[in-house]
């Protein structure tokens, strides 16, 4: 049984440019332990996928986001 795909969040809000500065918003597409959710299970675009992925390791690297949540 299919389901409806769910909207990309960033196209449905106008939202053009995925900041690693931003940690709440980033935070929205990880799991409890920290680790970033597929595609299927955010909706997110190709696009804005890769995007929100290279905002995490720049956040981790700078150290926003932890590596691993325990």
């Amino acid at each position: 049984m299919q389901t409806k795909r769910q909207p990309c969040y960033f196209t449905t809000h106008d939202i053009q440019h995925v900041d690693f500065r931003d940690v709440h918003l980033i935070q929205k597409f990880l799991d409890p332990h920290g680790r970033l959710l597929s595609r299927r299970r955010t909706g997110l675009s190709a696009r804005y996928q890769r995007r929100v992925g290279q905002a995490v390791k720049r956040a981790r690297y700078m150290a926003l986001l932890p590596y691993i949540r325990r």
